[in-house]
């Protein structure tokens, strides 16, 4: 017997050793996979351009510059725009959290008349949209055309963040919505004191999502303040740059390029270049911030998913 259970525990720790094995191999593949990308894209932006053109460049830089981001940043107009940027990106989110959180507690209580009629109403929006050119002319009626609010107010609230708060709200314990009521609490009171609070998981996912949202938006300053360069944003700034040097690269013949490279010390770009060092510059904020809502996040995101 003693040798039998010996015999077991040994196989036992075999397969411990062979699964653990096997798992640390496929995480290690799985982050290999995972961060390439990104570095990769590190790397050409960290080379020199004219190089990079001849391929192989994969985790580390093969003839290193900063001229790449010396390119970018030279732009009078970027650091304005990255202001822009960040306003609307800080006030859209607070705006549009603090609106949809509102509303989610107002159609998570059943005693609320207009739910259902309420909730369908936020759910056609989805599915059905009136076209670029009849909100164009919304917006222009209602005067938000070459203004800051044009980039808060048309997507105050997100109807997937909307039902993600709501269901989350659900999931909370009525009793103690019960006993606030009992006690004499109002709805702003159960909201702000008891519904927000315990709604922190969800509200910092939701909140990322926004934010990310706002951060990387530039179509709507084209369509809508592009004659405003007081009001233009960092992405679109970064898109006009882009733009500039695809068509300077369709201009001329590759050979011309490499020539000018040499004739001034190799300080050239390219789209792939210019590309690379834009994704760096706009992903380094976001990559930033994660960190402190990622406690939260998958909790948030999975506990107001579980009610339809």
């Amino acid at each position: 017997m003693k040798l039998l259970a010996k015999f077991t525990s040994r196989r036992r720790s075999l397969d411990d050793l062979v699964f653990d094995s096997v798992n640390t191999v496929f995480m290690l593949a799985l982050c290999v996979v995972m961060l390439y990308p990104m570095l990769n894209t590190l790397a050409v932006s960290l080379n020199d351009a004219t190089d990079s053109v001849r391929g192989g460049i994969y985790l580390w830089p093969r003839e290193f510059t900063l001229y790449n981001y010396e390119h970018v940043f030279n732009e009078a107009q970027l650091m304005h725009a990255g202001l822009i940027s960040v306003l609307r990106t800080v006030i859209g989110t607070a705006l549009s959290v603090f609106c949809t959180a509102m509303v989610a507690y107002t159609i998570s209580r059943q005693y609320f008349v207009l739910r259902k009629f309420v909730t369908l109403a936020f759910v056609l929006t989805m599915y059905l949209n009136g076209g670029l050119i009849p909100t164009y002319l919304l917006m222009r009626e209602l005067s938000l055309i070459g203004t800051f609010w044009i980039y808060i107010i048309p997507g105050i609230i997100g109807v997937f963040n909307l039902i993600v708060v709501r269901s989350f709200i659900e999931g909370l314990p009525e009793t103690i919505f019960e006993s606030a009521r009992i006690d004499g609490a109002g709805e702003f009171t159960m909201f702000f004191r008891i519904a927000l609070p315990l709604s922190l998981p969800v509200i910092a996912t939701i909140s990322l999502f926004v934010a990310v949202g706002q951060w990387n938006q530039w179509f709507d300053v084209f369509l809508y303040n592009s004659s405003k360069p007081e009001l233009s944003t960092l992405q679109y700034e970064l898109m006009k740059i882009l733009q500039n040097s695809n068509a300077s690269m369709s201009s001329r013949t590759a050979a011309d390029a490499f020539a000018n490279a040499e004739n001034v010390g190799n300080n050239v770009v390219t789209p792939t270049s210019i590309r690379a060092a834009m994704t760096i510059i706009v992903s380094v904020p976001i990559i930033c911030v994660y960190p402190f809502l990622q406690k939260y996040f998958v909790k948030g995101l999975t506990l107001g998913g579980v009610k339809g």
